[in-house]
C-alpha cells in the first residue's frame, strides 16, 4: 500500500512538473496562433484529454452498425460540418485548420485512429477545451445527434481509406461561400447568353 502511494505521489510530481515547463514555454511563446505547439505540450494536451475524458466514456462501443447507407449517411455530414476544419479527407489542410492552435490534426494518422470509438463520439459530442473543436452534442436532442455522432465515428475510422471517387461525390456537399455562389450565379447567366464574359474561378473556392 505504501509503495503504491509512493508511485501515485511520484507520478503526480512528475505531470506537475512537466505541466509547468509547458505553462513556461507557452507564457514564452506569447499568445500568437501562428507557431505550432511543442512536442511536450502536444503530448501533454493528448495525455490529459485521455485522462480527463470518463473510463466508462472511453470503453464505450459504437451502437451504430457498420453499413454502407450509414457510410454514405456520414460521408455527407463529414463534407457538409466538419470538412470546413478537416478537409474532406480528414488530413486538416484547409484555410481553417490551418490557422487554428493547436492545427486540425490529420485523422488519418494513428494519433487519432488509435483513440476508442468512446473516445472519438465523446471528443465529437463534447468538443475540446482550448482549441477549435466545438461541441456537437445537445443534452435536450431526442437522440438523433447522438446517432449521427456515432455514425461519424464510423466515417473517422473510413478516413485512410477514402477513395478519388468519395472525394469527387463530397465535393457536392461542401458549403458554399457567398463568392462561390456569387459565382455560380454569373455562370448561369453567361450559360443563358446574358452575358459574354466567363468569371475566373474564385481563390480557395476548391480548398476543402
Amino acid at each position: 500500500m505504501a509503495r503504491a502511494v509512493k508511485i501515485l505521489i511520484g507520478a503526480l510530481a512528475a505531470v506537475g512538473a512537466l505541466s509547468i515547463l509547458a505553462a513556461i514555454g507557452f507564457v514564452l511563446s506569447g499568445v500568437s496562433a501562428r507557431g505550432d505547439p511543442t512536442a511536450l505540450e502536444a503530448t501533454l494536451a493528448r495525455t490529459a484529454r485521455h485522462w480527463l475524458i470518463a473510463g466508462a466514456a472511453r470503453a464505450r462501443t459504437n451502437p451504430v452498425p457498420a453499413s454502407v447507407e450509414v457510410l454514405e449517411s456520414s460521408l455527407r455530414h463529414w463534407a457538409d460540418h466538419c470538412a470546413s476544419c478537416h478537409g474532406n479527407d480528414g488530413r486538416g489542410d484547409t484555410a481553417v485548420g490551418r490557422g487554428l492552435y493547436p492545427r486540425s490534426p490529420d485523422m488519418t494518422l494513428p494519433a487519432t485512429q488509435k483513440l476508442s470509438d468512446g473516445e472519438l463520439f465523446w471528443i465529437i459530442e463534447n468538443g475540446v477545451k482550448l482549441t477549435g473543436m466545438p461541441a456537437w452534442g445537445d443534452s435536450s436532442s431526442s437522440g438523433k445527434e447522438d446517432g449521427e455522432s456515432w455514425e461519424l465515428v464510423h466515417f473517422i475510422r473510413h478516413l485512410p481509406e477514402l477513395t478519388q471517387e468519395e472525394l469527387s461525390a463530397m465535393a457536392r456537399f461542401n458549403p458554399v461561400s457567398r463568392e462561390e455562389l456569387e459565382r455560380q450565379l454569373e455562370i448561369e447567366r453567361f450559360l443563358a447568353g446574358e452575358t459574354q464574359t466567363l468569371p475566373a474561378p474564385h481563390p480557395g473556392a476548391h480548398e476543402h
